[in-house]
């Protein structure tokens, strides 16, 4: 507060605003500045400022004797206390996993090779040469031309550093992705699922939908289980969410305020479930505060304990929705003879619950929703989903798109360690530049935040420049050439 009352004493005297901050902040007040020497006052104001200060508050103007002047420069400053940075310990027994497997004797040659010849090979690449050159069994002279082959094919692929590859990306994605036709909804491989594909599909991607509009599951099954039908039906009643609606007639019996369940035989032969499992879900709600009777194997008997008809339709709610066995969110599940064996495909997912079913094979086994793979397995597992989806997508339509282009969408959303969407939510909206985020979404809304807390653009994109109208900072705009011609000699 007595910063703020100095500012204003010293404004209501006609100093300026920056002057009056100035001296507030460096801790003087009125009383105090009528008393300091100008020679100190001068050290956070110019001259002049300080002069017409002086005259403002009605203070003459003093000075600090020579002497006194001197001991205070010699007055060395005290040194700051640097707190030495504590050490971290590191654990010995603990080793980092490696992603690449280390390299063979042969596939070390060829990495070796290529490093001579001046271009160190990508480990992944180097390993899929050597699978494929192993087994023709070549002389060291027919390797070498081979690899000279490969290299000069990998330098035609590289990328100039000055490239504007987020542009090319966006203009081989873009223009597809708006040209597809208008088939968005697809059977994949299954009659009875429904699966969004087309630009819906190719903007949820994009956007990291929570969940997709039609989230689908592949489950791959273990070698012992896959071409045994019986165990495969098996497998999917108890993956398929059951609920007793599903497996029994319910009615309400007003006349004596109850609920009557009454199962169909075959449906629960066909689900494997027993009466005594019904009645054990049912006594598992806890919303259901009644008594449960069984008469037979023909009904069950569910009694109110308070006598109203509110009461009674709740029961009937509890008692329908009631869940009998299944995997949460998982609403329907459809066998199919694949390649190799049956898969089943699932409306709805749930890819931290399935794989723990031992039939199941978790490393084959996937889902369409890309936050639901981040969110188990990793940012790494989320990046792969959103190269294979968007591919796909593209795929599907005809659409032919470098595989690159999408792993360069798929870094930006991923590089931090999160999935982003590329939207003012996302990439979009934490872009540096404020003409780049206007241009995007809620262009008023951006430019008056701006406004408010005096952004300044340093238009260093391309978005804000092609807005300004002036040549963008890449490829030829990035250079600035200036010409000195040579000076003609007298004659």
């Amino acid at each position: 507060m007595a910063r703020k009352d100095t500012v204003n004493a010293l404004i209501r005297r006609g100093v300026s605003a920056k002057v009056s901050e100035a001296l507030a902040n460096a801790g003087f007040k009125i009383g105090d500045l009528k008393k300091t020497p100008f020679e100190l006052i001068t050290k956070y104001i110019s001259e002049e400022d300080a002069e017409e200060l002086l005259k403002l508050i009605g203070a003459k103007k003093t000075h600090i004797d020579k002497d006194q002047l001197e001991a205070q420069k010699k007055k060395a400053p005290k040194k700051e206390v640097v707190e030495k940075p504590k050490k971290i310990k590191v654990r010995k027994d603990f080793k980092m996993p490696s992603k690449v497997p280390k390299l063979d004797d042969f596939e070390q040659e060829i990495f070796n090779i290529a490093a001579k010849k001046g271009l160190p090979l990508p480990l992944s690449l180097v390993q899929k040469i050597a699978a494929k050159i192993k087994p023709l069994d070549l002389k060291k002279k027919d390797i070498d031309i081979y690899m000279d082959e490969i290299i000069l094919t990998f330098k035609k692929r590289l990328i100039d550093a000055n490239e504007s590859a987020g542009i090319v990306s966006a203009q081989s994605i873009g223009e597809p992705g708006t040209q597809m036709t208008m088939r968005t909804f697809h059977y994949a491989g299954v009659a009875e699922i429904n699966v969004t594909l087309g630009l819906p599909r190719l903007i949820e991607i994009v956007d990291a939908r929570r969940t997709p509009s039609t989230p689908m599951m592949t489950i791959h099954l273990k070698e012992e289980v896959k071409n045994d039908l019986d165990q495969v039906k098996k497998v999917a009643s108890n993956i398929e969410m059951t609920q007793l609606i599903d497996v029994a007639a319910i009615e309400t019996d007003i006349g004596n305020m109850q609920v009557i369940v009454k199962p169909d035989a075959k449906k629960l032969a066909d689900k494997g479930i027993t009466i005594e499992e019904i009645k054990a879900s049912l006594g598992k709600e806890r919303k259901l505060k009644s008594s449960i009777e069984s008469e037979g194997k023909k009904m069950i008997v569910v009694k109110s304990e308070e006598v109203s008809f509110r009461k009674l339709q709740q029961i009937f709610e509890i008692v329908r929705d009631c869940k009998i066995k299944g995997i949460d969110g998982i609403n329907r599940a459809v066998i199919r003879m694949g390649d190799d064996g049956y898969i089943i495909y699932t409306e709805g997912s749930n890819l931290a619950k399935v794989p723990e079913l031992e039939a199941v094979d978790p490393t084959l086994t996937t889902t369409n929703s890309i936050t639901e793979i981040y969110t188990v397995l990793g940012v790494e597992a989320g990046r792969n989903a959103i190269i294979k989806e968007a591919g796909a997508t593209l795929d599907e339509q005809g659409l032919t798109v470098d595989k690159r282009h999408i792993m360069l969408v798929a870094d930006i959303m991923t590089n931090d360690g999160d999935v982003k969407a590329i939207g003012r939510h996302g990439i979009s909206g934490r872009k540096s530049s404020v003409l780049a985020r206007a241009a995007f979404e809620i262009t008023s809304a951006h430019l008056l935040k701006a406004g408010i807390i005096g952004e300044v653009d340093a238009l260093d994109g391309v978005a804000e420049n092609i807005i300004v109208g002036q040549p963008v900072t890449v490829g030829t705009g990035a250079v600035n050439l200036i010409y000195s011609p040579p000076k003609r000699r007298k004659k």
